[in-house]
């Protein structure tokens, strides 16, 4: 599953910096993907909030080994997003998760009475003891 870029020649990603070709080489060979079961519940979620385009993944720098996934219901395109699509859903990345992130497949687990998103990410090393946080 390659990114989707349109319109590479004129666009640009974030505040005017990069040229979307220029990102769409280096993410070339990436990707982000998903289950049967992931797709389902963010299918279900999106039908029942009646909005939203699909979900945008993406690391934030917290907890104790540094970084830590962000997932959230995304209802447009940013113009740096790079998308990719999978069973029906669009997942969005911004390119500086994406290294991080390249190779995951997200997942949603039901564990007893706990049910949630899991990241089966193939670049992490460690995550802390409570597992907030992981370590490339």
């Amino acid at each position: 599953m390659q990114p989707n870029q349109t319109n590479s020649e004129s666009c640009t990603a974030g505040p005017g910096t990069v040229p979307l070709a220029e990102i769409a080489a280096a993410t070339e060979g990436m990707s982000v993907g998903l289950t049967e079961a992931a797709a389902r519940h963010i299918n279900r979620n999106l039908s029942r909030r009646g909005k939203g385009v699909g979900v945008r993944l993406g690391v934030k720098t917290t907890g104790c080994s540094g970084l830590a996934y962000k997932i959230e219901y995304a209802d447009e395109v940013a113009p740096e997003d790079i998308v990719f699509e999978q069973q029906g859903v669009k997942i969005l990345v911004d390119p500086k998760s994406l290294p991080y992130i390249d190779g995951t497949e997200l997942d949603f687990v039901r564990e007893g009475l706990n049910e949630g998103f899991k990241f089966n990410n193939p670049n992490e090393r460690d995550r802390c003891g409570c597992g907030e946080s992981f370590r490339i």
